[in-house]
């Protein structure tokens, strides 16, 4: 069964290829037929793969399928190589699953649009990179996924590239992604430099016997990485094309977020754990980033107005708290949440969708309401996804995957850490719960239409179960493969547990009575003088966008027009000047005249003789 691996990526990929080909020819229902068949055939193989691996497991917990040599040059030997563990099978398990799912519900959402089938065939493309990603047994075919989902999220961001708008989004994910990509090649160049090989298994082996715990070699190659996982996970200073990048279709956000791109991140520092563990400098780094981050997001959803904004805003906030969970050293409960995370976000992506399509394309929260009446499955879908995205104590998938992040930062002493954990499940509680007061009760002020069929409700039902403690109850098979957290074998996560329990009820709490107790207050609050100078601030992101365009845009193109006159391309063209003119003093001693040859070649023989004489 495990030989049959590669097929994972290979139907999306001859998915991809068979629609990008048979662009404008392929009807609707057919590229559908195409688009989410060869997911579900991905996702078929993964399960029959994740049934054997769990049943009769691989010799040393790890299968790795040769495909072919890849490169072969000096010293250098990458392989075209595939590597089945407990935590890639994990990643496989979500791409292809949720992944599936979200699928089948654009085959719904997308109905009419001009570019169907494009739409699908970059759908295709951007799973298959990123299974790419996550089964290459090397860093170099991890850096190939990696690249091609970057690519893959400039097309479907620039979906609908006719808006300026739109295009402008997809070249700012493209960019600051790229930044980050940058740091990735670095530390990848450093890594193979010192180590000798990019395969992983080999690196993180040969790793500590070449490194001291801290030496500046292994600091550098650890925080390279964290600033390549920074531009893919959307983590500060590298956040600003989130929220952007909500421009493209809302199944697009639903698979960037839930079940590809911004985990990506997440996954690399999870999987060359060992450089990051012999680098507590950068480890502590990653817990920092991912504290920063989730208090920045969960701040700034407060005051958000647009819909998929304010979900783009708590996956920036989740994905911090994986990565704080990471600097931790909680790094099975990293895994466990952005599983759970892809259960609960793309279930409140889709959702929104709904929210959205039934609403005549309208993403303004301000001017919806009163929609649970008309829109009873988005509304349920709602209460269970914000339910499990705030954490309700028991009955929901993110309450487990977080508390289990809590515990081992209070069990791992990271008290900082901890405390921001707790803020941010408190700011999530809030904004969860400000969003669907805001879009389900109050009155209605725009006319909805629910949608129907089975590709519209199955995805939702589905990803409903999901978010539920039946998905919370799903741990990952990341024993042997990942470091155990600090707070396993130890008493005490009951009182941690009641604490987060109580913070996200606190503030479920603090939500109703702000935005359904006294709304008008809320109104005047966020009109009023300097409140309204902060609710600016908040809505801006606390204003990077604004600081990187003074910083880096604005010196960009002052240093343009400084170098528009660049004395080094003055020197560099007077170069073909000079060389003209003397062509031009040549080319007037061709007379045709032979007495003028002949008295030309004897006076440069004599200049030669004088020369070899003299000189």
């Amino acid at each position: 069964m495990f030989d049959l691996l590669f097929l994972v990526f290979l139907f999306p990929l001859l998915g991809f290829l068979i629609l990008a080909f048979g662009r404008g020819r392929i009807p609707e229902n057919l590229a559908a037929v195409i688009g989410v068949g060869s997911i579900g055939l991905s996702a078929l193989t993964t399960a029959l793969i994740g049934f054997q691996f769990l049943s009769h497991p691989p010799e040393g917990g790890a299968y790795t399928q040769l495909l072919w040599n890849w490169i072969d040059v000096g010293q250098f030997h990458p392989d075209f190589a595939l590597r089945l563990d407990g935590l890639s099978l994990t990643m496989m398990g979500v791409i292809t699953g949720v992944g599936f799912f979200i699928h089948l519900f654009a085959s719904w959402y997308m109905r009419g649009d001009d570019g169907y089938g494009r739409f699908f065939s970059y759908m295709n493309l951007f799973v298959a990179s990123m299974l790419f990603l996550v089964l290459g047994d090397n860093l170099l075919f991890l850096y190939f996924g990696w690249e091609g989902v970057g690519l893959c999220s400039y097309l479907l961001i620039g979906f609908w590239y006719k808006d300026p708008a739109n295009g402008a989004a997809a070249r700012k994910a493209f960019v600051v992604t790229r930044v980050g990509d940058v740091f990735m090649a670095l530390g990848l160049f450093l890594l193979f430099n010192k180590v000798g090989t990019l395969n992983i298994q080999e690196a993180m082996n040969i790793a500590p016997q070449l490194f001291q715990p801290g030496s500046v070699f292994i600091t550098a190659i650890a925080l390279l990485l964290l600033g390549g996982a920074m531009g893919k996970s959307a983590q500060i200073p590298l956040q600003t094309w989130l929220p952007d990048a909500m421009a493209g279709p809302t199944p697009v956000s639903a698979l960037i977020h839930a079940a590809t791109m911004v985990t990506a991140g997440v996954y690399l520092i999870a999987r060359t754990h060992t450089l990051f563990q012999l680098a507590p400098f950068a480890q502590e780094m990653v817990g920092l980033t991912g504290a920063v981050t989730l208090l920045v997001a969960g701040f700034t959803a407060l005051v958000q107005t647009d819909i998929k904004r304010v979900l783009a805003y708590s996956t920036m906030s989740q994905i911090g708290y994986m990565f704080l969970a990471l600097g931790a050293g909680a790094w099975s409960a990293a895994i466990h949440h952005l599983m759970t995370h892809a259960f609960f976000k793309a279930l409140l992506f889709l959702a929104s969708g709904a929210v959205i399509l039934a609403c005549h394309h309208e993403q303004d929260i301000r001017k919806m309401g009163g929609l649970r009446k008309t829109l009873p499955l988005a509304f349920w879908c709602f209460v269970v996804g914000g339910a499990a995205l705030a954490a309700v104590p028991y009955l929901t998938a993110g309450f487990y995957s977080k508390d289990e992040i809590l515990w081992g930062a209070f069990a791992g002493g990271h008290g900082g850490l901890f405390i921001a954990a707790l803020l941010g499940a408190f700011l999530t509680s809030i904004y969860t719960t400000r969003l669907i007061l805001v879009v389900f009760f109050g009155e209605e002020k725009t006319h909805a239409h629910a949608g129907h069929g089975v590709s519209h409700w199955l995805p939702l039902v589905v990803l409903l179960v999901l978010s539920t403690l039946v998905g919370g109850l799903i741990h990952p098979p990341v024993a042997g493969v990942l470091p155990p957290s600090p707070g396993e074998g130890v008493q005490g996560e009951g009182m941690v547990m009641a604490l987060s329990g109580a913070v996200a009820l606190a503030g479920i709490c603090i939500g109703i009575w702000l935005w359904y107790g006294k709304p008008a207050f809320m109104d005047k609050l966020g009109e009023a003088g300097f409140s309204g100078l902060l609710r600016r601030y908040w809505y801006s992101a606390f204003g990077f966008d604004w600081l990187y365009d003074r910083i880096f845009v604005g010196f960009f193109l002052w240093l343009v027009k400084i170098l528009r006159k660049d004395v080094f391309d003055v020197v560099i063209g007077t170069i073909p000047a000079v060389l003209t003119t003397l062509n031009k003093a040549t080319a007037l001693t061709e007379t045709g005249r032979l007495r003028w040859y002949t008295a030309s070649m004897a006076l440069g023989a004599v200049l030669v003789i004088a020369g070899v004489v003299y000189l």
